[in-house]
């Protein structure tokens, strides 16, 4: 009989997410951005998803990457991301990036914090 061994999924970046941080990235000019991705506690549900653009990589930061464009998550925030889709998406409530996060058993309304 052997064990079942389970080996989470990495993180992906969609072409659609990748697309808008290249755009972003252009009218920064400055090729060095990334996207950080990260978890914080707070929001309505206990922790929440934060975007922001760096220029470094940490040496225990994973690094997703489409198309050229690199998106970074430290070590502390991959461990609840980890299998999650960033996405990008434009529509009737704005534009925004997206976490589907396949690790979160509840979520908030808006999307933006959840609870593992």
């Amino acid at each position: 009989m052997t064990a079942d061994v389970f080996i989470p999924q990495p993180m992906i970046l969609t072409d659609a997410a990748a697309q808008k941080v290249r755009d972003l990235i252009e009218s920064e000019q400055n090729p060095e951005l990334k996207l950080r991705v990260y978890v914080t506690g707070g929001g309505c549900s206990g922790f929440q998803y934060g975007f922001d653009f760096d220029e470094s990589v940490q040496d225990d930061d994973a690094v997703i990457e489409n198309s050229g464009i690199k998106m970074v998550v430290d070590s502390m925030s991959y461990q609840y991301l980890v299998g999650s889709t960033v996405d990008y998406q434009e529509g009737l409530k704005g534009a925004e990036f997206l976490v589907k996060n396949p690790n979160a058993t509840t979520t908030c309304g808006c999307g933006s914090s959840f609870t593992i």
